[in-house]
Parts: structure tokens; C-alpha cells; sequence
């Protein structure tokens, strides 16, 4: 009788609970519906919405006609960009400015060092000047727009307000985007596919419009803007670049590009027609009269060597499709259908489409910029300490091949962080925050003093031999870890009167507020920087080599997180980090010393469990940035509370706003910002599968029923 009543208790209790987290582990995720049920849909020509098919290394983004019709149109929501990571330029450097012209000496710790930064001086005016260059230079290239010119029965130009009955769709399972609308009553439909093995878009066109020549493709090429940001509509300045038709027939051209400092190719196969050069810079394919419907194919290029011609659109979709459906039957997945938590679904489609951007976006062999391949912010260029955010959770959802790919960066630019530490008179290798692919770096007065990027690669490199634990990953990176575990002890000052080494000063944390030549040992990069010089003892450990001894100095005497009434300080020199304003906007790194940096023996988890109920109450979330709450939900996470790492995933603040595209909206400014996609890529991972203290099924999910989980093929984080 009592076992009968005990069957009966667990079976009402399932029903009450139903906490299906183990139980659902053998029951095999219908992947494509779960990808297919976020395909997102456009009715509207709406600017935040546009849509992007890629490859990682190249992508083209469209507006709702499919192509880049109305580039003018979407400049200022997400812009109509086609980029590739080999595409930059530069503009002439005319006046002969020396990159040495942006140096300042520092010696923040006073023991006679002439550490020269790189900075943003104000004067004199030549100097400034130099500063302005090598910020600008390289840039990344728009590379040009590729659209349709649409014509009414009048002969006029048709507008965005000509395009009637959109019903536009990306299908996310095969990467292709389906866009169908009507002009005057006359319908239009057009398929948009990227080859994935080179940078080449296909696009098919059917439509009575062709024959009566009112539709035609047109492809502009803009010049670079040199901004900040660069949508891709600067079409004035033409007489500053060149463009040519190289050679043409009549299903195939090829146009050359010439700038100031590069020149490049494109190869357009068609259906029969004609190419014409109409306007500076601007060209028409005119199809062939009769024509009911049409291929059209163009490639970029940094040569004129291109592959066979003839490329039609079934090639391009039928290498979309095999190439989406292998991503998304490898590595992880997770379905959270049945779930009764009412932001189950929103969770799924943000980690749906998340997997989709940054797989078309962030997939090279360089640290992707935070604007991916669509627009220019920060000149294009790569920010090192964004690198974590884009690549760490490729590694986490099982696809460590993507992440390690992106590692190549650090190889190829080995030799100028070597110079930059030696410029500033440290051992071993400085990674650049801020530069361009070949790591030349850029001038800023807030990346030349940022640290956390140092302890990154390191934190990747132990994920990528974690994977395989083969030794030839150890060996393939080990020259990295330790070249950067060399700084990162050399870089700790030793301040004989409290036998301790110290970060900083000369240090601007994560947390951009503070002042580097007053800041001391932030609490976040301390734990990092303990973290780091442990893992790098390790692999000399696994290598059979002899620990390193000026790293176990640092490591054992390194300055404690510091702490007040209880709380951890932003940094040891703000002791009013909770009281004076100004410190609690932008990044709450502090949090970030335990949730991204796995527990450190400096750590004492009641001090951070006040620290994070302060934060999250007295924090000005309006002035965050897309990563901070993926950042908040992984130290509740490690805190085990994981009501609140869901609450801080969900936080209502602009900055973690998801666009129907998926993209992580910021502000008019950064419309798109990739690092808050792979936030919250990292988080989920985290929350699902754990951390190496953790323990049990789901550890930053509730365990009171609301969420019904399967979940495949996902990574511990460290």
C-alpha cells in the first residue's frame, strides 16, 4: 500500500511540477521546426528590419524587395551594407603623418617608466591631425549596393511607397530570403541566396515588369565616408575614385573599383541582357527583351581571378541550403516549447536568430567589428575586448571550430602587440584593442588604457583544448598564453610598502568611467587577471614544463578584490561606487568578476550576492550596453538565482532591445550591436549546461515547472 501511495504522490507531483529537465534529454529536438518557427516576416518597408544572407566573411544586406533597393531609405535603421572581411582602404596620406605623432609618454606608478601610449591628443594641431588620420585609416570598404531599379507605367522611378502587398520571408533553415510584392498591381517575386564557399549573391526575378523593361538591376558603388559610422550611401565625392567595365558579354561582366588606397572586382552573371555604365559609378543590367523572369549573380573580389562563369541562383540555394542545414544539425540546440514562463518563446527566438547573425557575421578569421559586416562603426575595425562577447559561445554551443578561426587574428598580429608591450617596456605581447586586421593600431585615450582583453585569449584557448583535450591544440597556442600570461605579470606593479602586486594604475576598466591615471585594481580584471596566470600555470603543467615563478608571485601576493561595507568596489579607488553617480553607469563590470571569470579563491559569493541586489537596484540601466544583462544574468546564474539571471536577460531598457531581425538594438547610433547577440548566446549555454562548480540539470533555470527544456550537444563554461 505504501509503495501504491508513493507512485501516486511522484505521479501528481510531475503533474503539479512538471520540472522536465533530465526526463527530456532522450527526447530528440525536432531542430528544423524549432529554427523555422522564428523565420521572420516583413509586411512593411521597415527600416529596423532588414534582412542578411552571408557566409561569415562576407555578407549583403536587403531591404523588401530582396535587393538593396533603397539604400537612402534604410541609411539610418539597419543598413543596406555588403562587406567582407578583406575589404578596407585607406585614404592618401598626403601630409606624411607618422603614427609616432600619437604617442605620449606615461609613468603612472612613478618608477621611471616611459611608457608610450598611443591617445587621442588635443594638441598641436599637426598632432591632432595625425591622430584623426590613423583613426580613420584603414576603414572598411562598403563595398557597394547592389539593387532594382523599378519603373512605373509613367516611366518615373517607383518609390518605397510604390511597393504594395510585401510578404517577405527569411527561411532561416535554408538561409534564403523570399520577397513578393506588387507595383501597380503588377507582382514581383525575388529570391535571395549567398554562396557560401565565396563572396557571391544570387538573386532570381520573376515578374511581367522585366518584359515590359521596367525592371532592372542596378549596382552603385559608394565612396567611403570616413566616419565613424558608414552606411554605404556616400555617392558623392566622384571624382576621388575610379570605376570601369573591364571586360562584358552578354551573360557576364566584370567592373573594377579603383581608390585611393585599393582596388577590387566584381563579377556579375546573368540571364542574357546588357551591362551599361549610366552614371559615375553606377550600372544597369538591362535583361534581354522577352525575358518573363531572370538569374542574377555578383561576386567581390580583392583580384580579378574569378571562378568559372554561369552561376545561377539553384547553384547559390542549392549551397545555402546543404551549408544552413549542417549548421543547424551540428552542435547545440534547445526547444523550449511547453514551457509556461510567458518569455519562453521570446528566449528562443533571440538564441534562433542570434545563431543565425553571427554565424553570417562573425564567422572570419579576425575578431568580427561590433556592427558585424552591415555597417561601419568605429571605422570597421575589430575591438579586442569585444572578442570574448562575439566568439566564446560558438565554443559553448559546439561549434569550437568557428571560434578557433576567429583566433587567427591573434597570430597574424603576434609581432605588433610584441612591439606595443616593448614600446611601454613590459615583457611579452599587449593585445590591441583597438586596429584593423593586420593589428596596426588605432589611437584612442580610452582603448590604449583598457586591460581586459589581455586574459581573452587565453580564456578561448583554454575553451578550444577543452573540446579535443588534444595536445596539439596546446602546442598550436601555447606561444600565445604565455606571451600574454608574460605581460599580464610584468604589467602587475609591485608596491613594496604592501608586499602586493597591484592592476594598475594606468588602467581604464571595462566600466569606462574612470580615470586611467587613478585608477587601481577594478575588481573585475583583478579576478580575471588571478584567473588567467592560474589557467596559463596549467597548460605548462599539461605541456610538462616547469611553472613559471614570476607568475606564481603575482598569483599568490596579486591585490584582493576590493571591498567596502560589504560590497565589491568597481575599483579600489572608488570607494563611493555606490554613492557617486557617475559610477554606476555604463558597464557593471564588477559583476563580471564572477559570472564571465568562473570563481576565484579571492572570491567571497555572500559580498557579491550584496553587490549584485545593489547594482540591480541603484544601477542607471538607461546608460548600459547590449552585453551587461547577458553579464548580470551569469553572476545570478553562478549565485544560484536564476529568477534573477532571467529578470536581468529581460530587463526593459532600450540597450536590450531584440528587433524583429534579431539584431541587439542601442540607439540611434548602433542600430545593431553583435556583442549583446553573443551575450546572450554565452548565458543560455551557461544556464542549460553549467559551470564547472555547478551542479545539477539546468542550474540557471527556476525549478519550479514553468520551463520544459530539451537541450543537445552543449559545453560546461570554466
Amino acid at each position: 500500500m505504501k509503495k501504491k501511495f508513493c507512485f501516486i504522490f511522484i505521479a501528481l507531483a510531475s503533474i503539479v511540477y512538471p520540472v522536465l529537465s533530465k526526463a527530456q534529454q532522450g527526447t530528440k529536438i525536432d531542430r528544423e521546426s524549432v529554427v523555422k518557427r522564428h523565420n521572420v516576416s516583413n509586411q512593411t518597408m521597415d527600416t529596423l528590419a532588414s534582412l542578411t544572407v552571408g557566409n561569415g566573411t562576407f555578407a549583403y544586406t536587403v531591404d523588401a524587395t530582396g535587393m538593396q533597393t533603397f539604400p537612402v531609405y534604410y541609411k539610418n535603421g539597419v543598413s543596406l551594407g555588403t562587406q567582407s572581411e578583406w575589404g578596407w582602404d585607406s585614404f592618401p596620406n598626403t601630409e606624411n603623418y607618422k603614427f609616432e605623432e600619437t604617442l605620449k609618454s606615461y609613468d603612472f606608478n612613478n618608477e621611471g617608466r616611459d611608457a608610450k601610449y598611443s591617445i587621442q591628443l588635443k594638441e598641436p594641431e599637426r598632432n591632432v591631425l595625425a591622430v584623426n588620420y590613423f583613426r580613420e585609416n584603414k576603414h572598411r570598404l562598403q563595398l557597394g549596393n547592389v539593387g532594382l531599379e523599378l519603373y512605373l507605367k509613367n516611366g518615373q522611378r517607383a518609390t518605397v511607397n510604390n511597393i504594395q502587398q510585401i510578404k517577405q520571408q527569411l527561411d532561416l533553415w535554408t538561409g534564403i530570403i523570399t520577397s513578393e510584392f506588387r507595383i501597380e498591381g503588377e507582382p514581383v517575386v525575388v529570391k535571395t541566396a549567398s554562396h557560401q564557399g565565396s563572396d557571391r549573391i544570387a538573386v532570381h526575378v520573376v515578374s511581367p515588369l522585366i518584359a515590359a523593361q521596367r525592371l532592372k538591376v542596378f549596382v552603385h558603388y559608394p565612396y567611403p565616408s570616413g566616419k565613424f559610422l558608414d552606411e554605404g550611401t556616400n555617392y558623392g565625392q566622384v571624382d576621388s575614385h575610379s570605376t570601369s567595365i573591364v571586360s562584358e558579354s552578354t551573360r557576364s561582366a566584370v567592373i573594377n573599383h579603383q581608390l585611393q588606397g585599393t582596388d577590387y572586382f566584381t563579377k556579375l552573371d546573368y540571364s542574357q541582357g546588357t551591362i551599361k555604365n549610366t552614371d559615375p559609378h553606377y550600372f544597369v543590367y538591362q535583361p534581354a527583351a522577352g525575358l518573363q523572369e531572370f538569374d542574377f549573380s555578383f561576386a567581390f573580389a580583392a583580384t580579378d581571378k574569378f571562378d568559372h562563369d554561369g552561376h545561377s541562383y539553384s547553384d547559390a540555394a542549392r549551397e545555402s541550403t546543404a551549408s544552413w542545414k549542417n549548421f543547424w544539425e551540428s552542435g547545440a540546440a534547445v526547444d523550449f516549447a511547453g514551457s509556461t514562463d510567458p518569455r519562453a518563446n521570446e528566449l528562443e527566438r533571440r538564441v534562433v536568430l542570434s545563431q543565425y547573425l553571427t554565424k553570417v557575421q562573425c564567422g572570419g578569421s579576425n575578431p568580427p567589428q561590433e556592427t558585424g559586416l552591415t555597417f561601419n562603426s568605429w571605422y570597421g575595425k575589430p575591438h579586442t575586448e569585444m572578442h570574448w562577447w562575439h566568439a566564446v559561445h560558438f565554443a559553448l554551443w559546439g561549434r569550437t571550430e568557428i571560434m578557433e578561426k576567429t583566433l587567427d587574428y591573434y597570430f597574424r598580429t603576434f609581432e605588433k602587440a610584441r612591439e606595443l608591450a616593448k614600446r611601454q617596456g613590459y615583457q611579452g605581447v599587449r593585445w590591441i584593442k583597438m586596429s584593423d586586421n593586420e593589428g596596426n593600431e588605432s589611437p584612442s585615450s580610452v582603448a590604449a588604457f583598457l586591460v581586459w582583453q589581455q586574459p581573452h585569449i587565453i580564456y578561448m584557448t583554454e575553451l578550444a583544448y577543452r573540446d579535443k583535450k588534444s595536445l596539439a591544440v596546446l602546442k598550436k597556442y601555447k606561444d600565445l598564453v604565455f606571451a600574454t600570461a608574460d605581460f599580464m605579470a610584468d604589467f602587475a606593479h609591485y608596491d613594496k610598502v604592501t608586499g602586493r602586486y597591484n592592476v594598475g594604475k594606468g588602467v581604464i576598466p571595462a566600466q569606462e568611467v574612470f580615470k586611467a591615471s587613478e585608477t587601481m585594481n577594478p575588481t573585475y580584471e583583478v579576478a580575471y587577471w588571478d584567473w588567467a596566470l592560474r589557467v596559463a600555470q596549467e597548460w605548462k603543467g599539461r605541456l610538462g614544463e616547469p611553472r613559471v615563478a614570476k607568475w606564481d608571485q603575482v598569483i599568490e601576493k596579486l591585490a584582493p578584490l576590493p571591498s567596502k561595507d560589504n560590497l565589491y568596489l568597481a575599483t579600489e579607488t572608488a570607494p563611493d561606487s555606490y554613492t557617486y553617480e557617475r559610477w554606476m553607469t555604463d558597464h557593471p563590470a564588477v559583476l563580471g568578476a564572477l559570472g564571465m571569470v568562473p570563481e576565484s579563491p579571492k572570491l567571497n559569493k555572500e559580498l557579491m550576492k550584496n553587490t549584485l541586489d545593489v547594482v540591480l537596484k541603484k544601477w542607471h540601466w538607461e546608460k548600459t550596453w547590449g552585453w551587461d544583462f547577458p553579464m548580470t544574468a551569469m553572476n545570478a546564474a553562478r549565485l544560484n538565482l536564476p529568477n534573477k539571471a532571467l529578470d536581468a536577460l529581460f530587463m526593459n531598457i532600450q540597450t536590450n532591445t531584440y528587433l524583429k531581425n534579431g539584431h541587439n538594438y542601442q540607439d540611434g547610433r548602433l542600430r545593431i550591436y553583435l556583442p549583446g547577440n553573443g551575450g546572450v548566446l554565452t548565458t543560455v549555454a551557461m544556464m542549460l549546461e553549467g559551470w564547472d562548480a555547478s551542479t545539477g540539470d539546468l542550474p540557471g533555470f527556476p525549478n519550479d515547472g514553468s520551463w520544459v527544456i530539451k537541450k543537445e550537444g552543449f559545453k560546461k563554461m570554466p
